[in-house]
């Protein structure tokens, strides 16, 4: 929302590239306001976070902590380095070939942890999910959100109080499929389909995400990796091993509500 910025925002990503990397565009950029005159009001306080918050901001790194403590802000950061947060921040994420990320929990961050989220993940009357329709494909990574379920609420949380395991795959996979009458899938029985995640706890991670631009017009989307999937199998066919496609498709479109086999099951 600086003007200098602005007038480079439409270029392909190797072109903006070259600018960012400029020394004197980068001291062009920092010596100018911020302008959010021709932006929607409604979202207005949303867009002066994400161009000033930064004491709600924090620099993502392969062992990143999504529950991060003030203290490692940019704000705090920039501080301890003396420098300006807006120059903390043009520097991290131009580092090792313009990789950096930034972390910017919007929703449910406001007493600058996830307890929110813990006492909702503790009630009958909520249901764990993420998806937007691909809408802002850009800013959040929707298929990440399972394996984050499981790696920072079952087994690595340090700043309150954890998820069982049982508990997280149930709201996920069982809870999930009644919401949406999927009747035919999320529990391990005679009958239902067998789609079954093997998976290693103690080797699951979630990496760094990574901006891809796949879509179509060279849109970008957020990618990120996990590790620690030994299997994943649908409908009885293992369809990744190991993080890698073993060629099965077995998958197939879905409408509506589905039912148990129970002709199969009976057999």
């Amino acid at each position: 929302f600086r003007p200098s910025y602005v007038a480079i925002a439409d270029l392909p990503w190797d072109e903006q590239k070259a600018k960012l990397a400029d020394p004197a565009f980068k001291a062009q950029v920092l010596s100018e306001t911020v302008d959010l005159s021709g932006q929607p009001q409604d979202i207005a306080g949303l867009l002066m976070i994400v161009s000033a918050g930064w004491n709600m901001q924090f620099e993502m790194d392969e062992d990143f902590d999504y529950e991060p403590s003030a203290d490692a802000s940019v704000a705090a950061r920039a501080e301890k380095a003396g420098m300006t947060p807006d120059e903390y921040a043009w520097d991290m994420l131009c580092r090792d070939d313009f990789s950096g990320f930034i972390y910017l929990p919007i929703l449910n961050y406001a007493d600058g942890n996830l307890d929110f989220l813990e006492q909702l993940q503790q009630s009958d009357d909520t249901v764990n999910s993420l998806s937007d329709g691909g809408a802002h494909c850009g800013t959040i990574c929707d298929a990440a959100s399972p394996t984050f379920m499981l790696q920072h609420w079952v087994r690595d949380r340090r700043r309150g109080g954890k998820i069982g395991l049982e508990s997280a795959i149930k709201r996920q996979c069982n809870d999930t499929a009644r919401l949406y009458g999927l009747e035919d899938r999320g529990i391990i029985a005679p009958g239902y389909l067998a789609d079954l995640n093997i998976i290693d706890m103690d080797r699951l991670k979630l990496g760094k995400p990574w901006l891809a631009f796949d879509l179509p017009a060279g849109g970008k989307r957020l990618l990120q990796k996990a590790d620690g999937y030994v299997a994943t199998i649908k409908n009885g066919a293992v369809t990744f091993r190991d993080g890698k496609w073993t060629g099965e498709t077995p998958g197939g479109l879905i409408r509506g509500p589905q039912m148990v086999r129970l002709a199969e099951a009976a057999e």
